[in-house]
């Protein structure tokens, strides 16, 4: 059974996320997209969990984001998966749900940067391992492109546009799937396999260079 759709991404087209803008606008409102909100929560949960089961050992269990942090609705859901041994890894694969699209991706966690067994000149190991070839489809961002934005393909990049512009930029590489193509997708599937294809380049951002 697929648990997202296009549908799921409707949830986020709403013209406020704080409750106390919600309380002053549109009251009459709460109950409602409080209500939507856990229902389509509990079959992201449900889909993170089932991919989680596929994906078997070494992941440690998913970290799977709250539909809301008490004064507001999340703009997006969000769950991330880390091998057992890199629990303290700022390195995540990443799986995000907005109004746009699907995303599963080689992210760097900004927020546990700080606490992160490896720092991000590690993290951008990565790109020194992709292969141009294998990765052709798969498509690219720079951490601090919006998650709404047009993404290129790795096809259409040579190794020189990869250059990074300071120590703290790094890139992000993974699939999408725009909310159109949902409801045609075995979502669940879709993530399992992207998340095993993104797996040499999640390995190589936590090799100790020699």
């Amino acid at each position: 059974m697929n648990f997202i759709n296009a549908d799921a991404c409707d949830l986020f087209n709403i013209p406020f996320f704080q409750f106390a803008q919600m309380k002053k606008f549109c009251p009459q409102d709460i109950p409602r997209i409080k209500a939507d909100y856990k229902a389509h929560w509990d079959r992201w949960k449900a889909t993170i969990l089932q991919v989680a089961a596929e994906l078997g050992t070494p992941f440690a269990k998913p970290h799977i984001e709250s539909w809301t942090n008490g004064w507001q609705v999340r703009g997006h859901f969000f769950a991330y998966f880390k091998y057992e041994y890199n629990l303290n890894s700022a390195a995540i694969l990443s799986v995000l749900l907005n109004r746009r699209r699907l995303s599963v991706s080689l992210d760097w966690h900004c927020y546990r940067a700080d606490r992160s067994q490896i720092n991000v000149q590690q993290y951008n190991q990565w790109l020194e391992h992709v292969d141009f070839a294998r990765f052709a489809e798969f498509d690219i961002w720079r951490g601090d492109e919006s998650e709404y934005d047009d993404f290129r393909k790795v096809s259409q990049l040579s190794p020189k546009d990869l250059t990074l512009r300071s120590e703290a930029d790094f890139w992000c590489i993974g699939r999408n799937v725009e909310k159109a193509e949902l409801d045609k997708l075995d979502v669940t599937q879709f993530i399992v396999e992207s998340i095993r294809d993104l797996l040499p380049l999640y390995e190589a951002c936590h090799q100790v260079k020699p």
